[in-house]
């Protein structure tokens, strides 16, 4: 039997086609638009965009395993760590995070590559023969569609994983590379594709996927605004890539787009993809630096307008042309071909003799000597814009060469009875230890310093260069648990985590954690500290305290003497310290001559 959703799910189907076929029926165009594909695209088909998803879904299905869970793949070795772990450096641009992730860039390159690949052509653009161009496999259109435009992706991948800061992944780089080269050629249509198209694509799979979507209202954990979760780095690297290919692609055929079209395209892309937002950490805070980000965004639209549409006259203006007094070799053969006639002309005798014929030879010879044009003289404005695009690209691309250099550490609880090893994987806890990944190098810029702490579950391998806070400690105390998948090409394993702990009244909680994997036993790795609670019962405290694989609670009498019991159970009554502790639910209360407090309560998630 058909389930509602699946007839939904036709239902949404069938409008959208319905609709679409309608309206090109009303159009009516003069030229049927699969023609039109036809004279760029072999069959009408961007087959290279075709290729190039195959190959991102086949990484995501098969290296990250996630044929076997397509909502938890594996991502960490996947990531680009470092120069020292080629394997992340290789895999990190066709790899992805989550399914949403995978699905998200899916979607973008399916709305955004076949305009570039559109504007590219698998047809070369000199002549009209194309049997002509089929004589070279550079100019054969099923090379360019199957081989060349997916070597020339891969190849934007690879560089844009070898020049992003951090351990990125994604191919999102790449999708942004896409739309840098087609908003050249087609800067309104790529535009409505990336701010309209897109987003209609992604509500209709969801729509198709869960034609009723319910959603419960519950609390949140704390977790990154969305602008701190982004590689804007790596986006405004892979946006810059394509379009520095699109200016030496297009120039060269003479194609120059309208100005204020490209302008005002690349100004509210980079707005709605938030190129503009600069961001830092802090060791719970994150700093965005907008106004900054607003002002560099919207010089950086009219630059690489200019290196598109600015003129091929000189940036030097014709007065200022001749810079420095000199000659070439030509000119100065040439003068001192004249002083050789006038000193032969004139004997011996004229250099003792001033204002002689010889002193006006020289004269006249220095005098017509040409003036030398500078380099810069001959560069025009268009070619000083794509420099400026050039020198941009550096700036981005440049700190990102010193942070993938760098070789992490891996320490911090590398014994065994403090951390959950994994082959080469080792999975701890930590609270308040320098952030391996951000910390790279000492700097500071408006005030904020690189150095930043991290405080969760911290799995590092030295063999990969990994070093990542996987599950902060605000998070595990929000969640109470969490997975972490590890593993490899061929393998991957699951660490799960635990934390439980006490809360003593009007102060902090005392806390445990826990690692373990499948098949093993829970490993304390992780006992905070002692914590008292803000009530006094006949001069006596109450502290809790972790204690092996229990919590206890410490009873101070006036007189400094401790003595401690464990936690009763529920329903459970038990005696330390002249103090009567009973368990009702998730709290522990203190009894003392008919005098009732209470003292802790359990951590819930």
């Amino acid at each position: 039997m058909v389930s509602l959703g699946g007839v939904l799910a036709m239902i949404v189907a069938v409008a959208l086609v319905a609709s679409l076929w309608t309206i090109h029926r009303l159009e009516c165009p003069d030229r049927r638009w699969h023609e039109r594909l036809r004279t760029r695209l072999v069959g009408g088909v961007p087959w290279g965009t075709l290729v190039v998803m195959t190959v991102v879904l086949a990484v995501y299905l098969f290296v990250q395993d996630g044929i076997t869970d397509f909502e938890n793949p594996v991502v960490l070795p996947y990531r680009a760590w470092s120069y020292f772990y080629p394997l992340g450096m290789a895999t990190a641009p066709f790899s992805h995070a989550s399914s949403g992730h995978l699905i998200g860039n899916l979607v973008g390159t399916l709305v955004v590559a076949p305009i570039a690949e559109y504007a590219w052509g698998h047809y070369p653009p000199s002549g009209d023969d194309r049997s002509d161009r089929k004589r070279s496999w550079r100019t054969n259109p099923w090379v360019r569609a199957f081989v060349v435009f997916p070597t020339v992706i891969v190849a934007i991948g690879l560089v844009s994983s070898v020049f992003a800061l951090g351990p990125v992944i994604g191919f999102s780089g790449v999708v942004y590379a896409f739309v840098g080269f087609a908003i050249v050629r087609y800067p309104i249509t790529t535009l409505v594709a990336t701010l309209g198209v897109q987003g209609a694509a992604i509500t209709t799979y969801n729509a198709l996927r869960s034609p009723i979507y319910v959603h419960e209202v519950s609390a949140s954990p704390p977790s990154a605004p969305g602008w701190a979760t982004t590689a804007i780095q790596g986006h405004a690297l892979g946006f810059l890539l394509g379009f520095l290919l699109a200016v030496a692609v297009f120039t060269r055929r003479g194609y120059r787009p309208s100005p204020f079209r490209l302008w005002i395209a690349v100004l509210l892309y980079a707005f709605s993809s938030s190129l503009w937002a600069i961001y830092w950490f802090r060791d719970d805070a994150y700093v965005l630096f907008q106004g900054p980000g607003v002002a560099i965004v919207a010089i950086l639209a009219l630059v690489v307008t200019l290196s598109v549409t600015a003129s091929d006259r000189p940036i030097v203006p014709d007065r200022a042309r001749e810079v420095v007094p000199g000659r070439s070799r030509h000119d100065e053969n040439g003068v001192e071909r004249i002083l050789a006639i006038g000193f032969a002309d004139t004997g011996s005798d004229s250099r003792s003799s001033p204002g002689t014929s010889v002193d006006r030879v020289r004269e006249l010879a220095l005098a017509a000597r040409p003036r030398v044009e500078s380099r810069l003289s001959d560069l025009s404005r268009r070619q000083a814009a794509v420099g400026a695009v050039v020198l941009v690209l550096a700036l981005v691309a440049g700190p990102a060469v010193a942070a993938n250099a760098f070789i992490v550490d891996g320490g911090h609880g590398d014994e065994s009875e403090n951390a959950v090893v994994v082959e080469d994987y080792t999975v701890t806890y930590v609270e308040n230890v320098e952030n391996e990944m951000v910390s790279i190098v000492d700097v500071e810029v408006f005030g904020e310093e690189s150095t930043v702490e991290a405080s969760g579950v911290v799995v590092s391998s030295s063999d990969r260069n990994v070093w990542m806070e996987t599950v902060s400690t605000q998070r595990l105390a929000f969640d109470g648990g969490a997975t972490i998948e590890v593993g490899g090409p061929g393998w991957r394993e699951t660490i799960h985590v635990d934390r439980r702990g006490w809360s003593a009244v009007g102060n902090d909680t005392a806390y445990q954690v826990r690692l373990w994997t499948d098949g093993e036993d829970p490993q304390l790795v992780y006992a905070s500290d002692p914590v008292r609670a803000d009530v006094r019962i006949d001069g006596r405290t109450v502290t809790v305290v972790p204690d092996g694989d229990e919590f206890v609670l410490e009873v101070t009498e006036p007189n400094e003497t401790t003595s401690s019991v464990v936690v009763p159970d529920e329903n459970e009554t038990v005696t330390a310290g002249g103090l009567t502790f009973e368990r009702d639910d998730e709290g522990v209360y203190a009894r003392s001559d008919g005098t009732e407090v209470q003292v802790a309560s359990r951590e819930t998630y």
